[in-house]
């Protein structure tokens, strides 16, 4: 039985949102070091992976990400120390809301139809 998962999006003071989704972009822009590939590797479009990137610099009040132009060196992207300290921090709270809810969460489980079905199952199986 898979474990339920815990969502976190957070909306900051100016109304943007953090989530999981941005947070993604981020994490494949550092170990890539490119938009381009960070998109290849998430499986979304370069024009997307972009508008993440400027959605999450806009919502900061400095770069989480800067780029460098093509050329010799076929330019690249690299989060700064913004950027690495957003992951760490949105890490840090879904770990934290993890820890938190634990116990309701399963309490969740217990209820969900999912579990109920191979309880059930199993206790069938067993009269058998």
């Amino acid at each position: 039985m898979a474990n339920p998962r815990l969502i976190i999006c957070v909306v900051l003071a100016n109304g943007a949102i953090l989530g999981p989704t941005k947070i993604a972009v981020l994490e494949a822009i550092e170990a890539t070091g490119s938009i381009h590939a960070a998109a290849r590797s998430l499986g979304f479009s370069y024009r997307y992976v972009w508008r993440s990137v400027q959605s999450v610099n806009g919502m900061l009040c400095s770069p989480a990400v800067v780029t460098e132009v093509g050329g010799y060196k076929r330019g690249g992207a690299k989060l700064t120390g913004t950027g690495k300290q957003v992951v760490a921090i949105y890490h840090a709270i879904e770990s934290l809301a993890h820890t938190a809810s634990f116990h309701e969460l399963q309490a969740l489980v217990t209820m969900s139809r999912k579990h109920q079905r191979s309880t059930g199952a199993v206790e069938r199986a067993e009269k058998l």
